[in-house]
């Protein structure tokens, strides 16, 4: 039997019998107390140490619970066997460095914000705050697998009126994102063949999750995505962007939805994914209806968001099932945990319900079409021969092609020179280019004027 001799710091906050566990448990974990070594007693540690007994008492006991130590009756407490992968946890910690999120440049062209001054700060307090004062207790229970019903049906009469999208309630499932729907829709669909947009905002997600062998990579043209090489792809299901594609820009013309909508009704199981993420936002010509309102085979799963209106940290999407595809889900997968709160889900209901959504989406129309204008103004001011710019009359994103020579690469590490960041093509798909992505909806018309000036220096010279 050894002594134990710990500093205790009769001072200290940390009371005596925590300090006497803490050293015991750091010398058992070092080896320094080896297995199977018996502990002096109680009464006779409590005199070396000039403790009462209590104290020694309740170190042993913490020390027994935690399998550091095991009393044996009229024979004393012994330390345990401790395993050495447990006993050297601490070292064997490793610590990564964690990567910064934090955005250190002054312009921004990032195309998956919004603008934070034209959020309507002051109407989500005072829904939020009529919501929390109902005492609703529903809110604190799990909700329908869907979303809630009011929330669904809000959704579906605005679509109507907005996008000429058919569809109940009963149709539509939400989602903490596109992402997170685009996965259940997988387990609806299963054993299918994908086509993705070459380039294309769905080409990463739909790879990852299927792998490469399942997934048909379609090229575009002017038009969108090419019939022609969609046929001889045997794909199932084709995922578009028709209203602007991303990261090209270009609407789907109407006779090319309907040559889609022909391809998916010339054998069953295949469907059309339409995502109409930012269809709420086009500048020049007449309203093309969604793909979803010209489709009477039901081969259309529409899919939207209110990230792109409203605000990216919401994280709620919905999607618009054919009548196979929601029987399905209620036969197979109605155990689907909803992934929106409902607090939010309530909020966002009585946002649209009161009116105030599509005032916001109409005052969100004047405000990104003058932040477009005044980019394009400022781009022929500073780039009058030698720019090219794609994809302008819808979403709040377009290409820039400065045709100066330099990759896509060179031109975004010369902007990050001047504190601008632009962002690349290649990571939809488009390799080997010269040409870089400009969101618009998060700087202000000062500061895309200062930045198109500034990047005229980064890139001409």
């Amino acid at each position: 039997m050894m002594e134990l001799t710990p500093m205790l710091d009769l001072h200290s906050r940390k009371p005596l019998y925590v300090q006497l566990y803490s050293f015991i448990k750091q010398e058992i974990e070092t080896g320094k107390l080896p297995p199977y070594s018996k502990l002096p007693s109680k009464r006779k540690l409590s005199r070396h140490l000039q403790v009462s007994q209590n104290t020694i008492e309740a170190a042993y006991e913490q020390l027994v619970a935690e399998g550091y130590i095991e009393g044996i009756s009229r024979k004393g407490y012994f330390v345990c066997k401790i395993e050495q992968s447990f006993r050297n946890l601490k070292e064997s910690v490793i610590y990564i460095k964690e990567k910064s999120y934090k955005n250190n440049f002054a312009f921004d062209f990032t195309q998956t914000g919004v603008d934070y001054y034209s959020f309507p700060f002051t109407v989500f307090r005072k829904i939020s705050n009529d919501i929390l004062r109902d005492e609703n207790k529903d809110l604190l229970r799990i909700g329908h697998p869907q979303g809630e019903y009011d929330l669904r049906e809000a959704i579906a009469l605005y679509l109507y009126k907005s996008r000429g999208v058919r569809a109940s309630p009963s149709q539509i499932i939400i989602g903490s994102g596109t992402p997170t729907l685009i996965r259940l829709l997988f387990r609806l669909v299963k054993g299918s063949l994908y086509a993705v947009e070459d380039p294309g905002y769905h080409r990463r997600l739909v790879t990852f999750e299927k792998g490469n062998a399942n997934v048909r990579l379609i090229a575009l043209d002017d038009d969108g995505i090419m019939i022609s090489k969609l046929e001889d792809s045997d794909a199932d299901i084709a995922f578009v962007t028709p209203s602007h594609q991303f990261p090209c820009g270009m609407i789907m013309s109407i006779s090319r939805r309907k040559q889609l909508l022909n391809w998916a009704q010339k054998k069953d199981g295949r469907y059309i994914v339409e995502d109409d993420y930012d269809s709420e936002f086009r500048y020049s010509g007449k309203p093309i209806p969604a793909l979803q309102s010209l489709d009477s085979q039901e081969k259309v799963i529409y899919m939207g968001t209110f990230s792109k209106a409203l605000l990216p940290s919401l994280r709620i999407s919905y999607m618009v099932l054919p009548q196979p595809l929601i029987e399905n889900f209620h036969k197979n997968h109605f155990s689907f945990v909803q992934s929106v709160s409902r607090l939010d889900q309530e909020i966002i209901k009585r946002f649209m319900q009161e009116g105030y959504w599509e005032k916001h989406i109409n005052k969100m129309r004047v405000v990104y079409r003058k932040k477009r204008d005044g980019l394009i103004a400022a781009i022929s001011t500073y780039f009058p021969d030698s720019v090219e710019v794609i994809g302008l009359n819808s979403g709040l994103h377009f290409l820039m092609q400065p045709n100066n020579g330099m990759s896509e690469q060179e031109l975004i590490e010369s902007a990050a020179k001047y504190s601008i960041k632009v962002y690349p093509v290649s990571e939809y798909g488009q390799n080997n280019n010269q040409t870089v992505l400009l969101g618009f909806a998060v700087l202000s018309e000062k500061e895309i004027h200062t930045a198109i000036q500034l990047l005229a220096k980064a890139w001409m010279g």
